[in-house]
């Protein structure tokens, strides 16, 4: 018999810092994920809808999936000084990208605990169809807030989720950890039997904070105006509206976290070395310097992170962009030259920043 004590042990053991449990069956919020896809909030993100199916129904992903484990490790790692990450010469990265790629770390270990309840079980860490955070609420791992990210109640939201789907049912034991961290603190109910309440109360700090206005509503992310997908996500041109609004972000933002007082109360620093930055321009390099590499040199600066997903194009594009809102002339020499670029896409972004530069006062 497989029960939750002997699994949230062996995840202990292999570094995670949270764990839940659930029957699999149709993914919590279904509907509303739907809902989601219709509204066109996905934007270019056309792999959701292909995939919605599946994303709906975990069943559809493992025939005979019986048991859902979620997994959840802490990101967070240091405070740096606030000059830094507010020096508009600077381009801005999240937090979760300023160490090693998150997938070679977890993916490896998440795949091990796998195993370990299930020869058959698929693992996952956000590369298949399944939605995780909806699984981690009903898993008890925290609550969706206003912003969209799961919040625990005592240690925040900066976390990576792994979820592993299992054609083994887990035995839940009555006195597993409360709070599903690891390790445990206090006894707590089935937790079949718990649904998470939102903790958010009144507060609507991160919808207020949102840069470009990404929430047409608590709860819902419209991903088009979101810094995260505009940096990342999509592959194009950014809307010239929203150029503006994007400040020195450069690759993904923490904006409506770093605001949460969950996280400003409650993140505790992670205890996987590997996700801690190894220089301050992980956090927030030069935009001069940025706008200077080369392929060759971007690939070597970010060999191992997360950044790469980005690829070239796209963070020069980026920083073109961060370029133009600090507004300084010492960035035009970096952008003229960018005219020439090899990428039609970062001659577009270095034109508009040499416009914004050389004209503040207009309308971009």
């Amino acid at each position: 018999m497989l029960t939750s004590r002997l699994v949230a042990e062996r995840a202990l053991e292999l570094g995670f810092d949270l764990i839940g449990f659930a029957p699999a069956g149709q993914t919590p919020g279904a509907e509303r994920f739907l809902n989601w896809l219709r509204a066109g909030y996905a934007g270019e993100m056309v792999y959701l809808e292909r995939s919605a199916d599946k994303r709906v129904d975990p069943r559809l992903v493992l025939p005979g999936a019986r048991s859902i484990v979620l997994v959840g490790v802490s990101y967070d790692t240091l405070s740096p000084p606030a000059e830094l990450l507010t020096d508009p010469a600077r381009g801005r990265i999240a937090r979760y990208a300023w160490g090693a790629d998150y997938h070679d770390i977890l993916i490896p270990r998440l795949r091990r605990l796998g195993e370990f309840v299930a020869l058959e079980s698929r693992a996952y860490v956000d590369t298949g169809p399944v939605i995780e955070r909806a699984w981690a609420e009903q898993c008890g791992l925290g609550f969706i807030g206003k912003n969209t990210c799961l919040i625990h109640r005592t240690r925040g939201s900066y976390f990576f989720l792994g979820a592993i789907l299992s054609p083994v049912e887990i035995i839940e034991e009555r006195d597993f950890q409360a709070d599903n961290a690891l390790p445990g603190v206090r006894p707590t109910p089935d937790l079949r039997s718990r649904k998470a309440k939102c903790g958010c109360g009144a507060c609507s700090r991160c919808l207020t904070a949102c840069p470009t206005n990404a929430f047409p509503q608590p709860f819902v992310l419209d991903a088009r105006r979101c810094i995260s997908y505009l940096t990342i996500e999509l592959k194009g041109s950014i809307p010239l509206e929203l150029r503006p609004q994007m400040g020195n972000w450069i690759f993904g933002c923490d904006v409506c976290q770093e605001v949460c007082p969950y996280v400003r109360q409650y993140a505790r620093p992670t205890r996987q070395p590997a996700f801690y930055p190894l220089e301050e321009w992980r956090m927030a390099p030069l935009l001069l310097d940025v706008l200077r590499w080369d392929r060759a040199t971007f690939h070597a600066r970010f060999k191992g992170t997360a950044v790469l997903r980005a690829k070239r194009r796209g963070l020069l594009r980026n920083a073109c962009v961060a370029a133009g809102n600090w507004g300084s002339p010492q960035a035009l020499p970096a952008l003229r030259a960018l005219l020439d670029d090899e990428e039609p896409l970062v001659r577009e972004h270095a034109a508009w920043a040499i416009a914004r530069i050389s004209a503040p006062q207009s309308t971009f």
